[in-house]
């Protein structure tokens, strides 16, 4: 079952238009991903190998507007693990419905303090990050989670 981070719409979070501005959803994933991390341990256990998360790429799908005063859930699952990046698969659906907002995959890579480089997800990392892996189910309407090797 993914993790859910409600947020309900304030003004603030409008556009000229009277709904959420597209880039305002990528700070609510955000959010959802911290969400999600501090729900399953320490999130500065990764800062204290000395490794942090770091998004590459973000494909988005806009599927309804939302304004002022609803209650969007943010459900979150890591979806892929490869061998130096993984997947989170989230969607934004209007709270207590199935009325899909946007879903997003998000592709990460965890890079090194030291060098900045990208680090190869395996052993204790694998191991750790696998165990994360979540198969979706009930309101969720993501794909199933891949672990490759």
């Amino acid at each position: 079952m993914p993790h859910v981070t409600p947020i309900k719409i304030r003004g603030y979070h409008l556009d000229l238009y009277g709904h959420v501005n597209n880039a305002r959803y990528l700070e609510f994933l955000e959010e959802g991903r911290w969400s999600w991390l501090e729900s399953r341990g320490d999130p500065g256990g990764f800062k204290d190998w000395g490794w942090g998360f770091s998004v590459v790429n973000v494909n988005i799908n806009y599927r309804r507007a939302a304004t002022v005063g609803e209650v969007l859930e943010i459900r979150t699952a890591l979806k892929s693990l490869g061998r130096r990046s993984g997947v989170m698969h989230q969607e934004a659906v209007l709270q207590g419905t199935d009325t899909l907002v946007v879903d997003a995959d998000v592709t990460f890579v965890l890079v090194s303090f030291e060098d900045g480089k990208a680090v190869a997800i395996e052993g204790e990392l694998r191991e750790r990050l696998g165990g994360m892996l979540e198969e979706p189910g009930g309101a969720w309407h993501g794909e199933e989670s891949t672990l490759r090797t």
